[in-house]
């Protein structure tokens, strides 16, 4: 039975904006998400006929799209949203998840790899790179019969990266967008992909209308990847009509067509976090976190998941070497992380959750009195407790290798009581925006990063009121809202 043509306004992603869970007796239970893409969409209202395309991640979700069968999950469990969810069979599925999204295009962006022992592209991989391909044809398909003639299709991230190509070979009459949500390689590093799988990558997002990305710098990367691999054209602001320019690139042009580039800092939700900040769940647990770091103290604060682009294992070597060389701050600072494990379907993920557990346990042993512990590692997910933090921090540590933008350093500064002043990798793509008021690091630097734990936890009142001020005003330019409604609007 053919699907129905009704959605002039489609989005895909991976994960869809609810998640099901399979009771013993057969009942289905939903659990409604969040994030920029939900508050997104609410931003076009229920009557837009808007269609969300989603991939069943477990064996409840699964569950219930064989009960949906093509068509829509029921409305009550989504928030009014119309959304598809695609029962993928769990090989291809995990094939194309873990064995290509998270375990290589990944690691290509978040320049992860030990290059000595890793990558190795063999055969499993190349069973697993048609796994994706046929992943990324099941979105392509779907997208094709949902939407009506001329509709616009927002693509989202790494997941889905052969959409774009596909659905224009399906359904040349939409208008096909693709928005990038992880940093973009620089094209040497980019070339550890195998050359095919290098291009179609490429291929697929240059299918099509417009690539977006958080910030200009993966942008850029992008481009001169396709120029790289590809030997496309890079058309640049103040171009002539045979290109050539030196400014910003503004579109790629390969094989007859041209996608446009656009930039999309996603920013972060100011009327929701101060809102769900100041709930009682919030308070109660500001005031456990204020008693576990005793009154007087300073606290530097970090809330991530243990994924390894988050560079947790030298934040805390950084916080080590600063009560090594700077021992007036022993018994004055505590050290609150939030490490909640991520991806524990994959060994190197144990492996970096234990080595955090571990340094952080070497530090307390070290250095701890019997009224002092340095560092409160906490590893259960909590949002709450996140945002109790995010109330009471002197200091945030945002440290990571390489990041698309990193929503905690927009949100720190939003939700601070007193002032907070922002220790921030260069290598976050919230640098772009937030850098000229954050103290700016090296990721890789352990010495520079316990330098600038010591000139943050100095900084006067006035100044990280000030700071914060300017930084909340940043970090909020685009919410989420606003963002997807000017990726609607660019195309």
């Amino acid at each position: 039975m053919a699907v129905p043509r009704t959605a002039p306004i489609l989005v895909a992603s991976n994960r869809g904006p609810v998640s099901y869970t399979l009771g013993e007796d057969g009942s289905l239970t939903a659990r409604r998400g969040g994030g920029g893409l939900v508050s997104g969409l609410s931003a076009i209202g229920p009557d837009a006929g808007a269609v969300w395309v989603c991939a069943a991640l477990g064996e409840g979700d699964r569950e219930a799209a064989r009960r949906a069968g093509a068509s829509h999950l029921n409305p009550g469990d989504t928030g009014g949203q119309q959304v598809r969810m695609l029962d993928i069979a769990p090989d291809v599925f995990g094939a194309a998840y873990n064995g290509v999204a998270n375990s290589v295009l990944w690691f290509v962006h978040h320049l992860l790899y030990q290059t000595p022992v890793e990558p190795v592209f063999d055969a499993e991989f190349t069973e697993q790179w048609a796994a994706y391909e046929s992943y990324n044809a099941a979105f392509a398909d779907a997208l094709a019969q949902e939407a009506v003639d001329d509709a616009v299709v927002l693509v989202q991230d790494y997941h889905l990266a052969l959409v774009p190509a596909m659905l224009r070979e399906r359904r040349p009459d939409l208008r096909i967008g693709h928005f990038s949500h992880t940093p973009w390689a620089p094209p040497d590093y980019y070339r550890l992909l195998p050359d095919d799988v290098a291009a179609g990558v490429l291929r697929g997002i240059l299918g099509g209308d417009r690539a977006a990305f958080l910030t200009e710098r993966w942008a850029t990367a992008f481009a001169d990847c396709c120029a790289a691999v590809l030997g496309a054209e890079i058309v640049r602001e103040g171009d002539g009509e045979g290109g050539g320019g030196g400014g910003v690139a503004t579109a790629v042009r390969f094989e007859g067509r041209e996608t446009r580039l656009g930039v999309h800092g996603l920013g972060a939700d100011a009327d929701f976090l101060r809102e769900r900040s100041r709930r009682p769940d919030v308070d109660e647990r500001l005031s456990a976190l204020r008693a576990q770091i005793g009154p007087g103290r300073k606290s530097i604060v970090r809330v991530d998941r243990t994924e390894l682009s988050k560079n947790i294992v030298r934040g805390l070597l950084a916080y080590r070497r600063l009560l090594e060389t700077r021992p007036e701050w022993r018994e004055r600072v505590v050290h609150v992380a939030f490490a909640y494990p991520s991806r524990q379907d994959l060994a190197v993920y144990r492996d970096y959750t234990e080595r955090v557990r571990r340094i952080a346990e070497e530090i307390n042993d070290e250095y701890g009195t019997d009224g002092w512990t340095p560092v409160a590692l906490h590893v259960k997910d909590d949002f709450a407790r996140s945002l109790a933090a995010y109330r009471l921090a002197d200091v945030a540590l945002v440290n990571p290798i390489r990041d698309g933008m990193n929503l905690v350093a927009k949100e720190v500064p939003v939700v601070s009581e007193r002032g907070c002043a922002l220790v921030l990798s260069r290598e976050a793509g919230a640098y772009a925006e937030l850098g000229e008021d954050a103290l700016v690091v090296n990721p890789y630097d352990v010495e520079g990063t316990a330098r600038a734990l010591h000139e943050a936890l100095r900084m006067s009142d006035g100044e990280r009121a000030d700071r914060t001020k300017r930084l909340a005003a940043a970090a909020t330019a685009l919410p989420p809202q606003a963002w997807f409604l000017a990726q609607l609007r660019a195309l």
